[in-house]
């Protein structure tokens, strides 16, 4: 992909402004005002009515890595409701851990989610980590006591709400070493109808986060295609972990009015999976690691998983002012009115509620003239 100068300013200027760090607002807040507890990790979605629905998980503190299961984690799914444009929101719908049991196999721990309007009603994704399956022969040892395998379901339902009680089927799941957890589902309608389900692996030592999707046939309803490495690890800030969690269309103005259609593409990155300790005299700086991801932005093709062109190339483009300066799990809807970007920011507590941000399609068309 060849960008020009002025395209890649003005994609830069319009992604900074969805993901404006200090215009967000909470809407929703941790369980808790403390260090290992946020909620997010969903998406947004709006009715024809103009009603807001957002899914996320309350996760509270405790740390996988250890294998020892210790804390609550990712402890509950919820669907929250907004009828004014995002001012305010009302629980609608939730489920605990045992609620998404699937197959006979118990949920340790609730990871990402995703929303998504079908022809016949609404659908859920929801990854969760799961007790009950054994790591592939001959790696029996890495899988660490009180932990489990990351896999993805679907629920569908007529309504949000009536997903509560909705049948859960499994469709994700991976057995190869390499890509063994699949977890953080995001979706992305394609022109052809297609659904692109994008998602994150994590290999069998649990090292790097890396970014997939799988794309489901309209005429069929089919699952047509699985690609576990879609978007290589960046060389710099984004080294450990790249982590695609949203794409989005690049409205067609300005620069973008005519040739190819774009993606843009908000990913999760980070330089290890354990926080660094730096030297005393080296260039202090966020580096992002495992749960405290910073931000960055990519362009692709229409397809959004092609031809994939990094715009934070050598530092993060998105860094909360606060904590640890994680910023993560992006998310933007686009409406008629506007763009509702939705992320999860770290605080001064350290906590990372989820945050929103509107930019109206005057400020976009603006942004990308």
């Amino acid at each position: 992909m060849m960008l020009t100068v002025p395209q890649r300013v003005r994609l830069e200027r319009f992604a900074r402004a969805l993901v404006n760090q200090d215009a967000a607002r909470i809407i929703v807040p941790a369980a808790r005002p403390s260090e290992g507890h946020w909620f997010g990790g969903g998406n947004m979605i709006s009715d024809k009515k103009g009603a807001l629905y957002v899914v996320g998980r309350y996760r509270n503190y405790g740390d996988s890595r250890t294998g020892l299961g210790a804390g609550e984690r990712g402890k509950e799914l919820v669907i929250y409701r907004s009828s004014d444009g995002g001012a305010t929101w009302a629980h609608l719908v939730s489920w605990q851990k045992p609620d998404l049991d699937v197959n006979g196999l118990q949920v340790l721990s609730i990871e990402g989610s995703a929303l998504h309007w079908t022809e016949s009603g609404v659908e859920l994704f929801v990854s969760t980590e799961k007790a009950g399956r054994d790591y592939p022969q001959g790696y029996e040892d890495y899988m660490k006591p009180g932990t489990g395998i990351w896999s993805i379901e679907c629920l569908k339902a007529d309504t949000v709400a009536d997903l509560k009680d909705a049948p859960i089927q499994t469709v994700l799941h991976c057995d190869d070493p390499r890509w063994l957890h699949v977890k953080d589902p995001f979706v992305m309608d394609r022109f052809s109808g297609d659904l692109t389900l994008g998602f994150c692996t994590h290999p069998f030592c649990w090292s790097s986060s890396n970014s997939g999707y799988a794309v489901r046939s309209a005429e069929t309803g089919d699952w047509t295609a699985v690609v576990y490495d879609f978007f290589a690890r960046g060389f710099t800030w984004d080294v450990a972990i790249t982590r695609a969690t949203a794409m989005l269309s690049v409205p067609r103005f300005g620069a973008f009015a005519s040739g190819p259609a774009l993606t843009l593409v908000f990913y999760d990155g980070g330089e290890s999976m354990r926080n660094m300790q730096e030297h005393a005299s080296a260039h202090s700086r966020p580096r992002g690691f495992s749960c405290e991801e910073i931000g960055g932005v990519a362009v692709a093709a229409a397809d959004g998983v092609s031809e994939i062109e990094r715009l934070s190339v050598n530092e993060p483009m998105f860094l909360s002012p606060y904590g640890w300066r994680t910023s993560r799990y992006v998310d933007v809807l686009a409406t008629e009115g506007g763009f509702y970007a939705t992320w999860q920011q770290a605080q001064e507590d350290y906590s990372q509620p989820l945050v929103m941000n509107f930019v109206s399609m005057a400020e976009a068309k603006a942004l990308l003239s």
